[in-house]
């Protein structure tokens, strides 16, 4: 392989990684620190592509549309939470799974109705709509790097929310112990709801800036999900920077299993392997670490 080709799947590699680790990291919180399993996480990453293909329609402008779709997005979140998410703490894991997937098949048939089921684009803002040239043919476009820029800013965020802050302490001790945290005067209830709508914007976001990548078209939120349980699992549930890391892990086995090529008897293996690989890495982890990465034993 060459070394430019070789250079851009690294890049390519790292900005899938990083767009998977703001998803995840949404649903490694709602799900290490509430307890909840939130079957809906990868529906909230198709609400913000289309919160984006809609907004920029409207406004004529990405960079207003990810403002606005923000905003929605924690709106969305918080009122979830309230009417729904609340009343599933004191109950079985079976409940939080009935009641999420409902919420997929709910935003389906709202999409649906709402957008159609036809595959839009979204345009990339002219600000970024330029490459940097590798060679006299290849080049690199700057949105996907402004795309990992962003991403790695609001992970630097999420470490110092959660580890430098008054809140982020609260957070973590009401996911240690939730009744002596509400013993001391603190709004365990408001905590919580303020998790959830963090998760669900995060998750959001990133489908608002991985539209112009990717498009948008139904069932996009199916697909992410999967991968960030993976995420999830392999860096350990609730840890962020466990799943910073398995994020990056995997965005590198998924783009370099799809682009080397190995041959048995002249006949590409690896290419329809490719999907499979992510799974192997999380065996592989399991199997040395079964709490994952930086989870803690029991």
């Amino acid at each position: 392989m060459d070394a430019n080709i070789f250079l851009i799947q690294i890049l390519n590699g790292i900005q899938y990684g990083l767009l998977l680790f703001l998803v995840a990291s949404g649903l490694t919180l709602i799900l290490g620190i509430m307890g909840i399993i939130n079957l809906a996480h990868g529906s909230f990453y198709m609400v913000g592509a289309y919160l984006a293909f809609s907004l920029s329609q409207h406004f004529g402008s990405l960079w207003l549309a990810m403002a606005g779709g923000v905003v929605i997005a924690v709106a969305i979140g918080l009122v979830l939470e309230w009417l729904l998410i609340s009343r599933l703490y004191h109950r079985d894991h079976l409940y939080q799974v009935l009641l999420t997937y409902g919420l997929i098949l709910m935003f389906e048939e709202l999409r649906s109705v709402v957008f159609g089921d036809d595959v839009h684009g979204v345009a990339v803002p002219e600000l970024l709509r330029v490459s940097i040239p590798l060679t006299e043919t290849l080049s690199y476009p700057v949105y996907r790097l402004w795309m990992s820029a962003v991403c790695l800013v609001l992970a630097l965020g999420m470490y110092l929310l959660i580890q430098k802050t008054r809140l982020g302490m609260m957070i973590r001790a009401g996911s240690s112990n939730r009744e002596m945290v509400q013993s001391l005067g603190i709004n365990i209830n408001l905590l919580y709801r303020l998790v959830f709508a963090l998760g669900v914007a995060l998750a959001a976001f990133a489908g608002m800036i991985a539209a112009p990548v990717a498009s948008v078209f139904p069932g996009m939120g199916n697909q992410v999900l999967i991968v960030c349980f993976v995420v999830v699992v392999i860096g350990g549930i609730g840890s962020v920077k466990g799943a910073m890391l398995a994020a990056i892990l995997i965005g590198l086995v998924d783009t370099f299993g799809k682009v080397l090529t190995l041959e048995i008897g002249g006949v590409p293996l690896l290419p329809g392997l490719s999907g499979m690989m992510i799974y192997v890495l999380m065996a592989v982890v399991l199997l040395a670490r079964p709490e994952g990465l930086f989870g803690k034993r029991a």
